[in-house]
């Protein structure tokens, strides 16, 4: 998994993960947060750990867990990785000159990305950086991680928080919503006689009446909508692949 700075081409993580599973991604990006700050937004490919294709809204635990510490969800469209053109390119020197061959274990080939991250971010400099080397224009952000914040809702008529298994209890009945979101706390508020609205954070998820049993998603609704100081602001920007060869 590797994870670049968008305006300055620095690259801050190069991980040999040894799976695709969400958690040692958590743990990954935890350590870059808490060593580099908070991002506005992070921009990725729309595979697992970044996405799930079948669950509510492609979300992920992952991305959930971003949304929570107010960071932005930026994603290319499947089947277009010139999206991420720059870090596509980094990407093949990566694969030429760490992965070619490959090294005989995970530690190994550990060692290979981190004298890789050390030499593309301090002695390579960039036509588009003035050449010079990411180290040079590269800042962190004064975003600081201090874990997830609290939710509330003083707006809806009550909190309910997610099942393991992806659902809301009320009244005795268990209404599906979706696993990717089991132990957050959302918002309910009835709306008509038996419908509820139901919202994550600021985002309204759609509707559930007590009859059916399991969510309308609102159409309208697309969590990894760019936030709006991006548009000026590309520096806060971190763009985050899984698509390293030695994960292949």
């Amino acid at each position: 998994m590797t994870v670049s700075d968008h305006a300055a081409r620095f690259l801050l993580l190069c991980e040999a993960l040894d799976s695709t599973r969400e958690d040692p991604a958590i743990t990954a990006f935890e350590r870059l947060f808490r060593e580099r700050g908070l991002p506005l937004a992070i921009r990725s490919d729309n595979g697992v750990p970044f996405a799930s294709p079948n669950a509510l809204f492609n979300l992920s635990k992952l991305s959930v867990w971003w949304l929570r510490l107010g960071i932005a969800i930026e994603r290319i469209k499947p089947g277009h990785p010139q999206q991420n053109g720059r870090h596509e390119r980094m990407h093949l020197t990566l694969k030429k000159e760490a992965t070619r061959p490959p090294g005989f274990n995970s530690l190994q080939q550990q060692e290979r990305f981190d004298a890789f991250l050390r030499e593309f971010n301090a002695e390579r400099p960039h036509e588009a950086l003035g050449m010079q080397c990411p180290a040079e224009v590269y800042t962190a952000s004064v975003r600081a991680y201090t874990g997830l914040p609290d939710l509330t809702y003083p707006f809806h008529d009550r909190d309910v928080v997610v099942t393991a298994c992806g659902r809301l209890c009320l009244h005795r009945k268990k209404i599906n919503i979706s696993t990717v979101l089991a132990g957050q706390k959302l918002g309910i508020k009835e709306v008509d006689e038996g419908i509820w609205l139901v919202s994550f954070m600021h985002y309204d998820l759609g509707y559930f009446d007590l009859e059916q049993k399991t969510l309308q998603p609102l159409d309208t609704v697309r969590p990894e909508a760019r936030h709006p100081c991006l548009s000026c602001d590309r520096s806060a920007l971190l763009i985050a692949t899984r698509s390293c060869a030695f994960l292949a």
